[in-house]
């Protein structure tokens, strides 16, 4: 009896169970792909979560279990079956937005669009997923701040190909294996939709040719045919799996760049940022573009002007002529009359008049531009970047900030929600913007994998989830509660480390102190916010103590942070005890001192705790411990340039000797790094191609990683400490490099062109009387080439020269904004400023022509044989050739200035 009685039990047990768990799903018969796709989302979330789901489109009288009815508000179904429960929402949705409200066993999820349909599902089962039940009592209404939200995926690679330049990447299994792999995009997809993004930007050079067969240049084809048609497959696959979650895909591509079999058959560069527009490679990028949108229908496309073109005018041009026109031949071609999205790229181009001249041929034009340059360092916007971001919101319906390549956070990982979340907050009130476009936190030029040394190989968006999720989570909605955001985030870091919140909560603040530093170095120490320095290698002391040698970029310090002082202003300002004003470096190093250490702290005290993700969390602890060492290396460092900037004023030796202590110490907390990263860590930064010059040059993939580094450190500390001595028993003596120059025995292809000595007086230009005033000794024995100026400025400088041994041509390029003249070559804007060597200047104000107008000098190197330099548009000096092997230490000559500025560079060499 007792066994019956216990079997009766718990078969009512089993059987209440089995009906507590039913739920049923009403839908529309005809639903959207998003909202199906939504459907799907959460229906599966219930079944995972072990509930019975019935998914019908008609509502019986007599269900059992919960009710979940999903719809548009536009449905006529949906509206008539509020009006009968008379339920009322007190809130509409806005655009993408939604409204659920449960009531007991009845949840209605109604989006304002289909798109707000899917993410009311996928809100609704996150809901469910947190607390393992359904909800009986909910009323929300929420909609996205940010119109557009999303990521990109560069099919770039660390190294340049073999015989194809910069950004030129055909998409092959050989360069792109992961592009041919369904499950990964699927993966990708779904973190996109978790976070409610909806835009995949798609970075390239010129993916047209590993993507579509022009009928009047099939031999522009980059691919084989075999090839070709699987890459068509997967993009519409990608495409059709990206509509179904509400994500736009934006293939971006740089201009002009054409095919390498292009430009082979017509024997021409497949790029060249002093070629003017032809109707040739017009209407090669007329008809790609064309076909292009054609065969992919649910594609926009993200348009960089630069970085090779040869003029803002040409921009325009090249915008309004090519580009556009293209677009639009491939909307006719299949009939529409809709315009899918073209975003311009505020980049190496004139966007304001670009955007007046499009506007008129095409509606959907939205703008982009970088958020703080190419790295992350300050959610205080300002300058003339942010009143540049500021003219752009107002020029098109959206303006999105582009969070770009974060060179200064490679390769640690990086998770500071409130710094993230500031940020989002500038994005709307300093700039202006509206949409949102984040890089990967680390190894762009190395996706899908990071930069940890293990095996398998992490991916990145597994990796750096809490990098996608917070910039997602606060472009939807950016004024959220600190306090409930703590709570949220140590929630967040306890489901994925099963520690506890409070150890939880030590993780979140490991990654806010961590946070701060690299972004508050980098805005007042740096030479530039982009990817040619990779900040976290570290920096030379001649980089600290005489930054203009390594190319400051313009407007860097005027934008990226609170105002305030650079190093070499700073000790100025303290030698003439004058008033200090805003952010200073001892303040700074001082913090990410103390920054690090609360790091490390925070990070050790949750370490006992941890009982998920063992491995992971011990890459992150390290990382930590990274961050500390990095803090304490640079603080030492800087340390040791006061003193040596002291020292250029004060002539007094002891400053000198007072600076070599810090130096010892920050090798020490170097060689440290170097223990904490050389078996954890494949590289610092992913980008490994001569580009990166900083702290040094990073050509054939070398110098990428802190144990490489370490020699040149322990030399430069060799090269002090032997200098010091050499003052210490001779006295005060500036060295400099003032060695004459030799010229170089070069043969000029046009015999009409006229030459001249470096001398005062000298006329610098055939049809304009500009002449020399002063120049720098070195000079004296090199022949400069004549030209006219109006043609210098209408047409470029363009010369050819045959020559049996390497030489280098020595340019003069004029201090000055002026529009007249040509501007110096710059890897930020234009990723072949170095092919020839050319980016650094080697002689600073080596000449003055009258008016007060100094001249630097930068090289370009050639080997032998016969070759055309094109220079572009505006006034600029060639000044001679000499041998190659002629080596010119950087120096400044100071001509133009009313003081020599003092070298003190030679300490270090």
């Amino acid at each position: 009896m007792k066994i019956k009685i216990s079997i009766f039990f718990w078969l009512c047990f089993f059987t209440t169970a089995i009906y507590a768990q039913q739920v049923n799903i009403i839908t529309h018969g005809k639903s959207s792909v998003c909202a199906t796709f939504g459907i799907h989302w959460l229906t599966k979330t219930l079944q995972t979560d072990g509930f019975k789901v019935n998914q019908t489109t008609v509502l019986k009288k007599h269900t059992t279990g919960t009710t979940i009815v999903i719809g548009t508000m536009t449905d006529k179904w949906l509206e008539q079956f509020i009006a009968g429960k008379k339920v009322v929402f007190e809130k509409t949705p806005g655009k993408e937005g939604y409204s659920i409200k449960a009531l007991g066993k009845l949840i209605i999820v109604q989006g304002a669009d289909t798109s707000g349909t899917l993410y009311g599902c996928v809100e609704l089962a996150d809901k469910i997923r947190a607390s393992h039940r359904l909800p009986t009592s909910m009323d929300i209404t929420d909609q996205p701040e940010m119109v557009m939200r999303g990521a990109c995926i560069g099919l770039q690679k660390p190294y340049l190909l073999p015989g194809h330049g910069v950004y030129e990447y055909p998409y092959t299994p050989q360069n792109f294996p992961w592009f041919y792999d369904k499950a990964l995009w699927i993966k990708y997809l779904n973190m996109m939709v978790e976070n409610r993004m909806n835009t995949l930007y798609l970075w390239n050079g010129h993916p047209f040719a590993s993507l579509v067969k022009l009928k009047d240049y099939p031999f522009a084809v980059e691919v084989d045919n075999q090839t070709l048609k699987k890459n068509q497959e997967m993009f519409a696959f990608l495409t059709r799996e990206a509509q179904k979650r509400n994500i736009w895909v934006i293939q971006m591509f740089y201009n002009i760049i054409v095919s390498k079999p292009f430009a082979e058959h017509y024997g021409i560069r497949t790029q060249d940022r002093n070629r003017p527009i032809t109707p040739l490679i017009s209407d090669y990028t007329r008809k790609s573009i064309a076909a292009f949108i054609k065969q992919y229908p649910h594609v926009g496309l993200l348009v960089c002007l630069g970085e090779s073109i040869d003029s803002y005018p040409d921009g325009v041009k090249w915008f309004t002529q090519t580009i556009i026109p293209g677009v639009k031949d491939g909307l006719k071609a299949l009939g529409r009359t809709d315009e899918p999205p073209i975003i311009l790229r505020a980049h190496d181009t004139d966007a304001k008049t670009d955007m007046q001249e499009a506007l008129p041929l095409y509606k959907n034009l939205y703008t982009m531009w970088k958020y703080n340059g190419e790295s992350l360092t300050t959610y205080n916007p300002r300058g003339p970047w942010a009143k540049e971001h500021l003219e752009l919101s107002k020029l098109g319906p959206v303006h999105i900030v582009n969070v770009h390549i974060l060179a200064n956070l490679e390769p640690f990982r990086y998770g500071a929600p409130d710094f993230i979340q500031k940020c989002v907050q500038a994005m709307h009130s300093k700039l202006g913007a509206n949409g949102i476009h984040i890089y990967p936190q680390a190894s762009y030029w190395d996706w899908p994998y990071t930069a940890d040394n293990t095996h398998p190989r992490l991916l990145e968006m597994n990796r750096d989830w809490i990098w996608y999720a917070a910039w997602a989570r606060y472009a939807w909605n950016a004024n959220r509660n600190p306090k409930d955001e703590v709570h949220y985030w140590s929630y967040r870091l306890d489901t994925l480390y099963g520690c506890g919140l409070d150890a939880a909560k030590n993780i979140l603040e490991a990654y806010e102190q961590a946070g701060e530093i690299s972004p508050e170095l980098t805005r007042k120490f740096a030479i530039t916010d982009g990817n040619r320095q990779t900040f976290l290698l570290g920096m030379f002391m001649s980089q600290l103590v005489n930054p203009k040698k390594w190319t400051i970029y313009p407007d860097f310090f005027k934008s990226c942070g609170p105002k305030g002082e650079v190093l070499t202003e700073y000790m100025d300002k303290e030698w003439n005890h004058q008033l200090h004003t805003g952010e200073l470096p001892p303040q700074l190093i001082a913090g990410a001192v103390i920054q690090g250490a609360k790091a490390v702290q925070a990070i050790d005290s949750a370490a006992p705790h941890v009982t998920h993700n063992k491995a992971e969390f011990e890459r992150l602890k390290n990382d930590m411990y990274c961050y500390n060492t990095f803090a304490n290396y640079f603080n030492q460092k800087v340390k040791a340039a006061m003193l040596v900037l002291r020292y250029s004023h004060s002539n007094d030796i002891k400053d000198l000797e007072a600076a070599v202590p810090y130096l010892e110490k920050s090798l020490q907390y170097y060689r440290h790094l170097v223990a904490l990263t050389e078996n954890t860590y494949l590289y610092a930064n992913s980008m490994q191609t001569s580009q990166r010059r900083i702290p040094i040059g990073g050509g054939g993939g070398k110098n990428k990683t802190w144990k490489e580094m370490l020699p040149y450190f322990e030399t430069e500390l060799q090269n002090f400490k032997r200098n010091v001595a050499y003052l210490q028993e001779h006295g005060n003596t500036i060295l400099s490099d003032t060695t004459v120059l030799k010229p170089a025995n070069v043969k000029l292809s046009d015999k009409n062109l006229q030459t001249y000595s470096l001398a005062k007086g000298a006329k610098i230009f055939g049809d304009k009387n500009l002449v020399i005033d002063t120049v720098a000794n070195e000079l004296r024995d090199l022949k400069a080439i004549q030209f006219d100026l109006k043609h210098q400025m209408a047409d470029g400088t363009s010369f050819t020269f045959e020559s049996n041994h390497p030489v280098s041509v020595l340019v003069g390029y004029f201090n000055s904004e002026r529009n007249e003249f040509a501007k110096p070559p710059k890897l930020e804007t234009d990723a072949n400023a170095n092919d020839f060597g050319q980016a650094d200047v080697k002689i600073a104000n080596a000449l003055e022509v009258h008016g007060q107008l100094s001249v630097n000098v930068h090289t370009y190197t050639f080997p032998s044989g016969i070759h055309t330099l094109s220079l572009g548009k505006g006034a600029l000096m060639v000044l001679g050739f000499i041998n190659a092997s002629q080596k010119i230490t950087f120096h400044d000559d100071g001509m133009g200035s009313n003081t020599k500025t003092r070298n003190i560079d030679w300490l270090f060499y």
